[in-house]
């Protein structure tokens, strides 16, 4: 091994120190170890930015536009209804999530299966008001744990396989992995749900700090025919939604003040709530129910086309001192009022009868386009949009979950390859405009994009300078020629590559070694390339070693060494359990 190698393993080891150590964002970490191996010459541009043309991580940004889809059909909201339902505690809320994430994940490439959950399980937290933190990586570590258990399971899976049959003419049984996936399932989940509590962090959702936050009054109304009628509030999840408060309920005139829970509700109640803007935001996207003004439906295009967006009101604005309908404040701006805050207390008013007064914070319903000719308007102090606002189109969400169950048949059935299959859903989530061009684009997080990118290209230098293969034959030298002790370093060397670059690169780093460490034994391959599956996946123990851990690292709010406290020692018993369980399934 030359200076080339030494100097990947220093820039490796910079990196994750930085990682471990500072807050500094992954991705500006990232690109900037790359940067030190490309202008040292280590890495060719070519195999620095290898990365960006990786099937996986183009598949992780398309992905981004199925979910984008579903989000937008309220396809999400049936999933949280349906799959998780509601919680007894947080312990019971990670066993729903971890249950059917892992079952999934079984059959289906992890990856999409933790995309489509993401957002799924922060609105599920915020309706139960649970931490996002303690959700998201047992939602990423179930998915590994589920992937482990049959050769479809994960991509490293069919790559090792691949290898097994060119090399001996013959692979694994779709089903022979779950002797160890079970377990390991098993474990992980006995694992997070008793160590939880004190391993991961418990970051309290930003919305439970608006103590003094403004408060809105906001009317809505149950619609006919809705999905909601002869439920009861409890059961529309109307109770659920933190930082909102239903005051009463007008059914034909009559005023019902303290709403019971289980009042059940009628096509055409009146519903008053008070909140704070995010949980306005959230009522607006709940199928069954629509604005009780009017004004709405005369702005002239879809709601789909339209955002919501604050403003406050100057001395200058035209209509002060009038009610809105006085003042005419739709046929002025072309935005209806939905909400309005005094002082930041809610206004006991009807917004149609509400007097405008010089700083009243108004929520409005308006286009896009109002945000940037109001901006320099003396008419109004600020205007700001509000992300992610535009309302649900529930009457497609049958069509978007069509289209993800197509994606999953034509993968799970070996009709297209990963990257095909969601190219496509994607493009159809847009033609069939589940979701807009807009809304496809801004869906993408780029920087996970770009830290999965890096990676690649940082697991390229350890790989081709051989820095890799040396550390890895080393260590398995200290075997001494037992067998147990060589799985057991197989498992420690090939986690640790999969640490410090990816569970693929590990794994195809690896095979040569374990084929030659069998062989100089003579001993069966097979416990070897079981080991170096399981190991591959086992990647618990930072955020870079696979992806779904990268997809839930800024979802849930988390630093590098959350990952570490948690997922060093589930690493360890995941390898305690692996060295007794293989050899006794397949034998030497």
């Amino acid at each position: 091994m030359g200076w080339e190698g030494w100097f990947s393993i220093g820039v490796t080891v910079l990196t994750f120190s930085i990682l471990a150590l500072t807050r500094i964002s992954p991705d500006i970490v990232m690109v900037g170890g790359l940067t030190l191996l490309l202008v040292a010459g280590v890495l060719s541009p070519e195999q620095a930015l290898a990365g960006l043309a990786n099937e996986g991580m183009v598949t992780v940004g398309v992905l981004y536009v199925v979910v984008a889809g579903l989000r937008d059909t309220g396809g999400i909201s049936w999933i949280v209804h349906a799959v998780l339902g509601k919680p007894r505690s947080l312990r019971h809320a990670q066993l729903r999530l971890m249950s059917p994430v892992a079952a999934m994940s079984a059959f289906l490439n992890n990856t999409p299966v933790v995309a489509m959950f993401i957002p799924a399980v922060g609105d599920w937290a915020k309706r139960n008001r649970l931490s996002v933190s303690r959700l998201m990586i047992p939602l990423s570590f179930a998915s590994i744990a589920g992937g482990m258990c049959t050769l479809i399971g994960t991509s490293t899976n069919l790559v090792i396989n691949g290898l097994l049959i060119k090399e001996t003419g013959s692979g694994l049984a779709m089903f022979e992995l779950a002797w160890i996936g079970l377990p390991v399932m098993l474990l992980v989940f006995v694992f997070i749900l008793l160590s939880s509590h004190w391993l991961l962090p418990d970051r309290v959702p930003a919305i439970s700090r608006y103590d003094d936050a403004r408060e809105y009054t906001v009317e809505m109304l149950v619609e006919t025919g809705s999905v909601l009628s002869g439920k009861t509030i409890e059961q529309a999840g109307l109770r659920q939604l933190p930082g909102l408060f239903l005051i009463e309920i007008d059914r034909e005139g009559q005023i019902m003040p303290a709403v019971s829970s289980y009042e059940k509700l009628r096509d055409g109640d009146r519903l008053v709530f008070a909140g704070v803007v995010e949980s306005v935001v959230d009522l607006q996207k709940i199928n069954g129910l629509k604005p009780a003004s009017n004004q709405i439906y005369k702005l002239g295009s879809s709601r789909q086309d339209r955002v919501l967006v604050e403003a406050v009101v100057s001395e200058r604005c035209p209509i002060v001192g009038k009610s809105v309908c006085e003042g005419r404040f739709r046929n002025l701006y072309n935005a209806v009022i939905i909400a309005a805050a005094r002082n930041g207390r809610r206004i006991e008013q009807k917004i149609g009868d509400v007097r405008l007064r010089p700083g009243d914070t108004l929520l409005l319903e308006a286009h896009h386009s109002f945000a940037e000719q109001q901006r320099n308007s003396r008419d109004f102090f600020l205007v700001s949009e509000i992300e992610d606002t535009a309302p649900p189109q529930h009457q497609k969400a049958m069509v978007a979950m069509l289209i993800l169950g197509l994606m999953v048949i034509s993968v799970a059935a070996g009709w297209l390859s990963m990257l095909k299959a969601s190219m496509l859903a994607a493009g159809m989530m847009i033609l069939t405009r589940c979701t807009s061009g807009r809304a496809a684009r801004r869906s993408v997080d780029w920087s996970i994009l770009i830290v999965i990118a890096a990676s690649f290209g940082v697991g390229n230098a350890l790989q081709i300078t051989g820095a890799a293969e040396t550390i890895a034959v080393a260590l398995i030298q200290l075997a001494n020629g037992d067998p147990g002790v060589s799985l057991a370093l197989m498992f420690l060397v090939t986690t640790l590559l999969s640490a410090i670059a990816t569970n693929n690169a590990a794994a195809v780093i690896m095979f040569p070694i374990a084929l030659t460490t069998a062989n100089s034994l003579d001993v069966s391959l097979l416990p070897f390339v079981i080991t170096l599956m399981v190991a591959a996946s086992a990647s618990f123990s930072t955020p870079i070693g696979y992806q779904t851990n990268l997809m839930v690292f800024g979802v849930g709010g988390y630093r590098f060494s959350d990952y570490i406290r948690i997922g060093l020692p589930l690493t360890i018993l995941v390898g305690l359990l692996t060295v007794m369980l293989v050899p006794a399934s397949w034998h030497f």
